[in-house]
């Protein structure tokens, strides 16, 4: 089970992903609303296993000291974004590291670009793009820690190479694939 909210001012999608059989789940970018977002994890009937941050803007990790408290689970980032958080995370998100979820098992891509320890985050069928990929877009590069030849370049190698099929569930905005991004997206296109 996936469930997409979107919450606070600038409108961050946060992912409650769940493993229907196990009941175990991860919350990926709590930016905001934790009330909301708690309110839907106990309504699926899931027991949280981790809280993933795809990168440390306050848009997506904003909720999640508030929601560690309540549910009680550990909070993970890449470590060159951690100093972002203003509390110490639980654990690191790292190139290749796999995690299991119930049935899941979800893999991470360092991905920077859009902030130095952006991630996106693989799971069976679908892929997290945080702020790196977006419908028709890709994350700014122009704040601190930016580089847009990173992010390019993760996005190419990393990210296109899992499959035309595979659904994109960005950071913000509406959903889409890797085969509509790389066949339509214009920072992918131009001079093809």
């Amino acid at each position: 089970m996936l469930k997409k909210l979107i919450v606070g001012p600038i409108q961050g999608n946060c992912y409650i992903l769940g493993c229907k059989e196990t009941l175990q789940g991860a919350v990926i970018d709590p930016g905001d609303e934790v009330p909301r977002i708690v309110k839907e994890i106990s309504t699926s009937h899931l027991s949280i296993k981790y809280i993933l941050l795809t990168h440390g803007h306050f848009d997506h990790s904003g909720g999640a000291k508030q929601l560690k408290k309540i549910i009680n689970a550990p909070v993970m980032i890449h470590q060159l974004d951690a100093s972002e958080l203003g509390f110490s995370p639980d654990g690191f998100l790292f190139e290749g590291q796999q995690l299991q979820v119930g049935k899941y098992l979800l893999t991470i891509f360092h991905t920077p670009g859009h902030s130095p320890g952006g991630v996106c985050i693989q799971a069976p069928g679908v892929v997290f793009t945080g702020d790196a990929l977006f419908a028709g877009s890709i994350g700014r590069t122009d704040l601190y820690g930016g580089n847009h030849h990173q992010l390019i370049s993760g996005i190419i190698n990393k990210i296109f190479p899992l499959g035309d099929e595979v659904r994109v569930y960005p950071g913000h905005g509406p959903n889409s694939t890797i085969g509509r991004e790389r066949r339509t997206n214009p920072w992918f296109t131009q001079g093809a």
